[in-house]
């Protein structure tokens, strides 16, 4: 665990071991909320990352039984 200070404007560094180990980079989007009395910080997925998750798949839709 590491112990981070809050600057005048309210801005914090990662420390190197955490953006390491979550592969952060700089410009990459977090979203950060409150839950449960405490502040978390999770990075989003480049969409990038994701093109092609769903290749291969089907993409038509069996409509035989909605035929009368």
């Amino acid at each position: 665990m590491s112990t981070v200070t809050i600057s005048a404007k309210y801005q914090v560094v990662i420390p190197k071991e955490v953006r390491e180990k979550n592969n952060l980079r700089p410009g990459q989007e977090v979203e950060i909320f409150y839950y449960d009395g405490r502040i978390e910080i999770i990075p989003l997925q480049n969409i990038k990352k994701i093109r092609g998750i769903a290749k291969g798949l089907s993409t038509s839709i069996d409509r035989e039984k909605d035929r009368f």
